[in-house]
């Protein structure tokens, strides 16, 4: 089997760190449950919003990232049942793909750089099934499509929703 695994709120909290920038940077104390069903962007003032929106633009902000609970431990075991690779749209922010590749040795390193796919739009991908957070990229998916969960989706509907990495384990291994 071929899973594709998307990285930005599937394996790396990139909303808990965009979170935590703002609160840094404007003394905020937005919490995930504050800004849930939305972007994070659109839950600080609109003076705060530019800033926010060029969080990802840092260097820096893709290479800190932390991995989403039971990421690791699940990837592993199913990277020696199945062909995995991760898939993440890197071109948008010139210092993530470097960043990206760094991040992913650091805390995939037995996903081998062969193995990962770092692009522009996701619907070149061919394969059994797709790990993404975002309705855009899973609808053109001719495969599997399993949503997860992140805050800014909860709201979503329409694919196979999956809350949990350990979930995951349970319905590919």
């Amino acid at each position: 089997m071929i899973i594709f695994v998307d990285m930005d709120e599937v394996i790396a909290d990139t909303y808990g760190a965009h979170i935590e920038l703002y609160n840094q940077e404007f003394k905020g104390e937005l919490t995930t449950e504050l800004c849930a069903g939305s972007e994070v962007w659109r839950m600080v003032p609109e003076a705060h919003q530019e800033s926010v929106k060029k969080h990802a633009t840092r260097r820096g902000f893709f290479r800190n990232l932390k991995p989403i609970p039971g990421s690791q431990e699940i990837l592993a075991q199913l990277s020696n049942k199945h062909d995995v690779y991760i898939a993440s749209a890197a071109m948008q922010f010139p210092n993530s793909l470097e960043e990206k590749s760094d991040w992913l040795d650091e805390h995939f390193p037995f996903i081998p750089w062969q193995n990962r796919i770092l692009c522009g739009h996701k619907h070149i991908l061919k394969g059994d099934v797709l790990i993404d957070d975002r309705n855009y990229n899973l609808e053109k998916f001719n495969g599997r499509a399993l949503q997860f969960t992140s805050p800014h989706n909860i709201n979503t509907s329409g694919f196979e929703r999956v809350d949990t990495w350990f979930e995951i384990g349970n319905k590919l291994m």
